[in-house]
């Protein structure tokens, strides 16, 4: 899904995005040689998730951070304190969607401390 940013001056959109991997994403078919086996690899036994964390700017990405695991309330507040908070600037936007870790009263009190407004994305978008 492609995202377009349009900064005007004065307006500094910030977009934290959290897509996760699974360990058991192991493609079952593939090319090869004709008459060949194909031989892949994947881990044996013990499947874990992975989730990225990131704020994306008009122009780059910042705050990367990845938790062993899926995302929840406790995870998102540390990212937010420990890592996101450190590159936010006076006037930034933080749009965030309604994954309910996200709804934390902390989380709002942290962002708005750091000069920056939070919005919303609308239900079902």
């Amino acid at each position: 899904m492609p995202v377009t940013f349009c900064e005007r001056p004065g307006v500094k959109i910030l977009r934290p995005t959290h897509p996760w991997i699974k360990t058991n994403m192991a493609p079952l078919r593939g090319w090869g040689p004709k008459s060949a086996r194909l031989r892949g690899f994947a881990p044996h036994g013990h499947w874990r998730t992975l989730t990225f964390l990131g704020a994306l700017r008009h122009d780059q990405l910042t705050a990367p951070c990845v938790f062993d695991g899926p995302i929840n309330g406790e995870c998102f507040c540390a990212y937010v304190k420990h890592v996101l908070l450190p590159t936010l600037r006076e006037g930034d936007i933080v749009i965030l969607d309604n994954l309910g870790s996200h709804k934390s009263k902390a989380v709002r009190q942290m962002i708005q401390a750091a000069g920056a407004r939070l919005w919303y994305l609308p239900p079902y978008s």
